[in-house]
């Protein structure tokens, strides 16, 4: 398991396979994993593993 904005989800292989299970586009997000900011080219290449913490903020458009 792995704890997303203090939510416990099961693991994904990457935070790219994360974000797509979840929905969420790549291009409208930030990624801190344990801590450290994630590159948006890095999403991909990045493994996740049991434990690990992630936050993800969505960028939301509006007026």
């Amino acid at each position: 398991m792995i704890q997303v904005n203090g939510e416990l989800l099961p693991a994904a292989a990457t935070v790219q396979e994360l974000l797509d299970r979840q929905g969420w586009r790549a291009d409208r997000v930030a990624v801190e994993k344990n801590g450290e900011i994630v590159r948006r080219g890095d999403f991909s290449a990045t493994a996740l593993h049991d434990g690990d913490r992630l936050e993800i903020v969505r960028f939301v458009g509006g007026g």
